[in-house]
């Protein structure tokens, strides 16, 4: 019997490690498919990777690929239930995108222990490259660190000096706050405090008395999706703005600037890493994408997520197998090449070395067209870019 079951149990593993060589490469799409952060994300990333998918011929070691997608619903548990089923059961090599830090964290413990490959593209909690850190998962479009390095420098060199935060009670948000907190004592600014708002809320109006009787020069709203837009919404009904203090945001989505409007969203400064309008490159790519998407422009998330999957296809392609040690040292031989990244290379962090880039939102007099939001105000090259490495990345 013993010896009937161990034979079982081989043949089982020779012919789940066939399926895996044989059968189609899946990756993952790990996001919001309907709550708050669909808009950045959600059926939008899906869309980006079929993309990436397409332009890399549809097949990789003459395997097709296939996309799978998850809606983890803002929820930890439900994102890494996802993951483990995937990486066990279902055969995902790769993971992509996963919004929300704390899903995200829940999924690179995952892919740390299965060693597979997770790549974040909307997820910026900077932890993913400190404590969290490991060689098969990567940060692939921006991280806290980065936005407070560019976002909060350019501001404080435009004589804003004393800062007040309105920011998310989750991983993002408290790494945003304290590593932005770091860039402005730096640069000679002084943090007044900040106020720390649950996921999914819709009255922020005591978040934002609060910060206007700080006095503070800027109050700087930390969160994404719908929360950003209701809280922009309401600090133009308070009158943050005209009354004399300046409104930054430390993150901020394309999607968000079209759900808010021009008419409020004006002259906001942020920090991106990709604008649809950008280049020929980005118009030409952009303007795919608008096509399947009801004319939706991608985010910089979405963006992301076709820039992770075409880089992760072609390291599967020089490893010549879906192993993924293998595939992140492949990963890391190439440079990163594609329609909003020029030949960057991924830090053993697993940092994409990419340059940003600094807007301000137009005026509504300014907008020459649907999308036309933004008015690029200078590049912040990759080095200067950079999140600094931290040591507890071992």
């Amino acid at each position: 019997m013993r010896s009937i079951i161990s034979a079982l149990a081989l043949l089982a593993l020779i012919s789940g490690a066939s399926a895996q060589t044989t059968g189609p490469i899946k990756i993952g799409i790990l996001n919001d498919q309907s709550g708050i952060y669909s808009d950045l994300a959600g059926p939008g990333s899906v869309i980006a990777a079929r993309l990436a998918v397409e332009d890399a011929g549809g097949n990789v070691l003459g395997r097709p690929v296939e996309v799978v997608i998850g809606d983890h619903q803002g929820k930890p548990d439900i994102g890494a239930a996802l993951a483990r089923r995937w990486y066990d059961v279902e055969g995902v090599s790769a993971i992509f995108d996963v919004p929300v830090s704390s899903i995200a964290l829940a999924v690179q413990e995952i892919a740390r222990q299965k060693n597979q490959i997770a790549i974040f593209s909307s997820a910026s909690a900077s932890d993913i490259l400190g404590k969290s850190c490991y060689p098969t998962t990567f940060q692939w479009t921006f991280n806290t660190l980065s936005a407070a390095r560019s976002t909060a420098s350019a501001v404080i060199e435009q004589g804003a000096g004393s800062w007040y935060f309105v920011a998310a009670d989750y991983a993002f948000g408290r790494a945003m706050v304290r590593d932005a907190t770091d860039v402005i004592n730096q640069k000679g600014g002084k943090v007044l405090g900040a106020v720390w708002h649950p996921l999914g809320t819709s009255d922020f109006a005591s978040y934002i008395l609060q910060a206007q009787s700080s006095g503070a020069n800027v109050i700087a709203f930390v969160s994404g999706g719908s929360d950003f837009v209701n809280a922009l919404k309401q600090a133009n009904e308070f009158g943050v703005a005209s009354g004399g203090q300046k409104i930054v945001s430390m993150q901020t989505f394309i999607s968000d600037i079209h759900a808010i409007g021009l008419s409020i969203a004006q002259n906001l400064t942020l920090t991106a890493a990709f604008y649809h309008d950008l280049d020929d490159q980005t118009r030409v790519w952009s303007n795919r994408f608008a096509s399947l998407s009801g004319g939706k422009m991608p985010t910089m998330a979405q963006a992301g997520v076709y820039s992770g999957v075409l880089h992760y296809l072609k390291g599967v392609a020089k490893a010549g197998t879906t192993d993924g040690p293998a595939v992140a040292a492949a990963m890391r031989s190439l440079p990163v090449d594609d329609m909003m990244t020029h030949g960057a290379r991924i830090r053993d962090d697993g940092w994409v070395m990419r340059d940003l880039y600094l807007f301000r939102v137009k005026t509504p007099s300014q907008s020459k067209a649907p999308w036309d939001y933004y008015q690029l105000l200078g590049k912040i090259d990759a080095e200067q870019a950079a999140p600094p490495r931290l040591p507890d990345c071992k």
